[in-house]
């Protein structure tokens, strides 16, 4: 049971982040700042578990393991990992000299363009990838070349937030069949420099 609900029994932390949030230009396009995914304000633990909760439940978790990048979606996969029991697999944005055990794959992303490594993805492995936002598709991009590279093979994608208007989800899909299953999407508004939750 989610901590928090609403007069129906649906969830609301999650959207109450979102909706309204202000944003800034970032790169390419704008995006939130808001305490789910930068900590600003301070993360609430009954925002962070409910948005675990709610990608639990939206998965199968028919995997050996669990893939987030180390910046934003490590504190959610984190959480995830936990309440599923799987191993957690960090891609993160540098290297240790390891003798090339890590898989670095070239990532465009909203906010980063460069290398990404992953570490801890083996041949045979079936996995979820879990990440806080789709935008412009890139994390997962490279997260999914990354898996593939190793030899192992992506299960499901999940998403906490979706801004569809970067067309993520589209990209993902076309270039490897893979659907990518999102709890809410959200638009960010240039006009009135927020966000607003879409139906």
């Amino acid at each position: 049971m989610l901590l928090t609900e609403g007069p129906q029994g649906e969830a609301v932390l999650l959207e109450q982040v979102y909706e309204g949030a202000p944003t800034i230009q970032s790169g390419r396009h704008r995006t939130t700042v808001n305490e789910f995914t930068d900590q600003s304000p301070a993360l609430r633990p009954t925002v962070l578990q409910e948005a675990a909760e709610r990608l639990v439940a939206l998965g199968t978790f028919d995997s050996d393991k669990i893939l987030v990048e180390e910046d934003k979606g490590a504190i959610l996969g984190g959480v995830v990992a936990l309440a599923v029991k799987l191993p957690l697999a960090v891609a993160r944005w540098y290297t240790y000299d390891l003798g090339g055990q890590s898989i670095a794959v070239p990532i465009d992303s909203e906010y980063f363009a460069g290398n990404l490594y992953v570490n801890g993805i083996e041949p045979g492995d079936r996995v979820t990838i879990v990440d806080d936002t789709i935008s412009t598709g890139g994390t997962l991009i490279a997260l999914i070349e990354a898996v593939q590279a190793a030899g192992a093979t992506v299960s499901e994608v999940l998403v906490a937030v979706e801004k569809p208007e970067n067309g993520g989800r589209e990209k993902v899909a076309e270039r490897f069949g893979i659907e990518v299953r999102t709890l809410i999407r959200i638009a960010v508004d240039g006009e009135t420099q927020k966000a607003r939750v879409m139906s």
